[in-house]
């Protein structure tokens, strides 16, 4: 390392790079609403989550409840191929004054930044990685391990800044994935090299605590044809051969142990040899040495991503294709689709028992079935939080009709309206080809479903009332709750705005959102208890009465509490006054946390 980098250091920079710092330590701006069809009905008792919606700001509502929580992150990003597979889509959060001051550029400058706006540039999509890949970090457990899939295009921008956010001692290696049987024949400029293939790179979170492990090699299946007095064997040989290494001795023999189709062999040392024949395993008929085989013999391990580029062990663009097409139906739009067996590859190498898995460029759902593949074969029990963008398949043209995208018109046509449909749609196909299958049998705790999420933004007027809410004044703020329903968020099921409420607060207060939570009845006013420690007060409707009765079981002990939440919008200033005023009298300390 020379001097100038010792002290100028070593970066990558690019246009809205400072920006995408600032986006990491956003709040989000969004609201959490649950699918209670879905989660009431198929998804009850699932732990398993599914979230519609920007993955920036889900990633924001997963910082305090997930934190340190997730084992592995799997994700495939938008490669940026200039193929219209990429463009930037994030809105810029601040005014034009705002990113002046905040920055400190003046107008040329403030230009160059927003033109990154649908632009397919590599600073436009490092800034769009940045602060999602900034966020995940922060959600893997210290043993942690990410994986990103990526092709060359982006491969040497990302590899720079995971250095920069993981750390570059904690770069774990490149795997080379042989994507295509055939190259890709994109462009007349497309020949090149390694045309065929794409990449995986994989960090952890700290090196000295990150865990893999050994798989079982396909070399256990290899066949015992021979049979001599009613025990299985298969054909070895055992070769003499000089090393010439001063430091052993130098005549060693090589066992050659092999089936005559595959023709697969290892070596092993004369003490190997020589264990095998002291334990039975080697025997002689006639001059010739065989290989005798034990039921309870142990199985052979190899390293996690050895012949890793191996089709038949991780699959291709094409077998992913084909495996969509047999669980959805050929009219899903994907044009491109990772295989099951990559990403179950990568999670048997790196997970364990009761593990999570986030991916949050869920995409056709690829990663959850590998999950619950994996899960029906070891019964280990894994769970998964799945995110994907909304992206509509059709626009609105000016008559104010539905026109399918470009890009669309095959997932439209088979009644898609969004992606994140054909996700979902994926997910339950494959949980019951494998509840119908005869080839595996399902631990009993065996997780089919999911529970769903919609992350949206309130209405504009929502907002506009929000600003407009004076907490001093004493009438209440008649329809702020149903704001936040699913009907006024234009959005599909029948859930209530308090719903809404309860499920954002959740998330912000560091709860699950397989959260067990209970109502408890103050008069004819429901109220909800988390972690029988906290209520959550969001609906009209409290008054006085609620207030003696809350302040009556507290005083005798009947409920413990630590903390009372109310959603301010609800109260008038009397009644939160004497709220307020009543946990002051208590011997022991109730914290009251109004939010608006």
């Amino acid at each position: 390392m020379n001097t100038s980098e010792l002290t100028n250091g070593y970066r990558l920079d690019f246009i809205g790079k400072d920006y995408a710092r600032r986006q990491v330590g956003e709040l989000p701006t969004s609201v959490i609403v649950p699918d209670t069809i879905q989660n009431n009905g198929e998804g009850k008792g699932s732990k398993n989550l599914f979230f519609t919606g920007d993955n920036l700001e889900v990633l924001r509502h997963l910082q305090s409840a997930y934190s340190n929580k997730v084992n592995v992150v799997y994700i495939d990003p938008p490669y940026n191929t200039g193929l219209d597979d990429f463009a930037y889509p994030d809105k810029f959060e601040y005014t034009d004054d705002r990113l002046r001051s905040m920055f400190g550029i003046d107008d040329e400058h403030l230009a160059r930044l927003k033109s990154i706006q649908g632009k397919a540039s590599h600073s436009a999509w490092l800034t769009f990685m940045y602060p999602r890949l900034k966020l995940a970090k922060n959600l893997l457990t210290e043993e942690g391990i990410i994986f990103i899939s990526i092709d060359d295009n982006e491969y040497g921008d990302l590899k720079i800044i995971c250095d920069g956010i993981f750390g570059e001692i904690n770069f774990m290696g490149n795997l080379v994935w042989k994507a295509r049987v055939k190259p890709s024949n994109q462009g007349e400029s497309r020949i090149r090299p390694q045309g065929d293939s794409e990449y995986v790179l994989v960090y952890a979170k700290n090196n000295r605590k990150a865990k893999f492990y050994p798989l079982l090699s396909k070399d256990k299946k290899r066949s015992y044809p021979y049979d001599l007095n009613g025990r299985k064997y298969r054909l070895a040989t055992i070769l003499k051969s000089d090393r010439g290494n001063s430091s052993r001795p130098t005549m060693k023999f090589s066992f050659h142990d092999y089936t005559p189709k595959s023709g697969s062999r290892w070596q092993a040392a004369l003490e190997t040899i020589e264990n095998l024949w002291n334990t039975g395993h080697l025997e002689f008929k006639n001059g010739t040495p065989f290989r005798r085989y034990f039921e309870d013999e142990e199985e052979k391990l190899t390293k996690p991503f050895y012949n890793f580029m191996e089709t038949s062990i991780t699959g291709t663009a094409e077998s992913g294709k084909k495996e969509l097409n047999k669980l959805v139906g050929n009219e899903h739009g994907f044009d491109t689709v990772k295989p099951v067996e990559l990403i179950e590859h990568l999670l048997r190498a790196s997970t364990d028992r009761g593990d999570l898995v986030l991916d949050f460029f869920a995409g056709s759902g690829t990663t959850a079935q590998a999950v619950m593949q994996l899960n029906a074969e070891d019964h280990k029990n894994r769970k998964f939080i799945m995110v994907q963008l909304p992206e509509k398949t059709y626009r609105i043209n000016k008559d104010g009709e539905e026109v399918p995208t470009k890009g669309g018109k095959t997932a439209y046509n088979a009644g898609y309206r969004s992606i994140d449909q054909i996700s979902r749609k994926r997910i339950r196909c494959a949980a019951n080809k494998l509840i119908e299958s005869d080839e595996v049998t399902l631990p009993k705790d065996f997780d089919e479903s999911f529970k769903h999420f919609r992350v949206v933004q309130p209405t504009k007027k929502t907002l506009e009332d929000i600003d407009d809410f004076n907490p001093n004044e004493t009438s209440l703020f008649t329809d702020m709750i149903n704001s936040f329903s699913s009907e006024c968020l234009e959005l599909s099921g029948d859930t209530s705005g308090e719903e809404t409420i309860m499920t954002t607060w959740l998330a912000q207060d560091g709860y699950s959102l397989n959260e067990d939570i209970k109502e408890i009845k103050f008069d004819n006013y429901v109220a909800h208890v988390v972690a029988s420690n906290r209520i959550y007060i969001i609906n009209e409707g409290w008054g006085t009465n609620q207030t003696k009765e809350l302040l009556n079981l507290l005083g005798s002990h009947q409920i413990g509490l630590q903390s009372i939440v109310v959603f301010g919008y609800s109260f008038n200033i009397a009644e939160l006054r004497e709220l307020e005023n009543g946990l002051k009298q208590l011997d022991s300390k109730v914290v009251l946390i109004k939010r608006y």
